[in-house]
């Protein structure tokens, strides 16, 4: 089977059976929701890994049972994507041409919602919120604080 621990092979079950209550209980899940459901779990894979790991990009082209997601999970847990600060830090050179250590916001947006694995204007503005970034009162990010920012994750709910 798998070398998955009981108590983990429960919180996926928790998290498919979330997502099958959604999906009409059937016992199968839309292979479309894969990255939802890994990052329910505490992942955060990218677009990427998610299609290379079965992950489709439209629903109904196929479906998973929790025996058939369990491989997947555990695939995706030994991937280590995130990056480091290094590896941050070297990629926002592009960005900072002059290198002063800030790009402005406007770029960062830009960058963000155009190149890579695009996100949307919702999830740049998640971001924005979750680092603390004041667009209006400073329209400049200083690329070491926001990386550290992003890889001190998760962020608390603020209320």
């Amino acid at each position: 089977m798998s070398s998955l621990s009981r108590d983990t092979v429960e919180e996926v079950r928790e998290v498919f059976d979330l997502f099958d209550f959604w999906d009409g209980r059937d016992g199968d899940v839309d292979a479309f929701k894969t990255g939802d459901m890994l990052r329910c779990l505490g992942l955060n894979p990218t677009e990427s890994t998610v299609t290379k790991n079965g992950g489709t990009k439209a629903m109904g082209e196929k479906s998973y049972k929790l025996e058939e997601f369990l491989p997947i999970y555990e695939t995706v847990t030994a991937i280590k994507d995130t990056g480091t600060f290094a590896d941050f830090k070297e990629a926002f050179k592009t960005f900072d041409r002059e290198g002063q250590g800030f790009i402005s916001s406007a770029e960062m947006r830009q960058v963000l919602v155009s190149l890579g694995d695009r996100m949307t204007d919702a999830e740049v503005d998640q971001i924005v919120q979750c680092t603390d970034i004041r667009e209006d009162f400073c329209p400049i990010i200083f690329i070491s604080e926001f990386i550290q920012k992003i890889l001190d994750g998760p962020y608390p709910d603020k209320n």
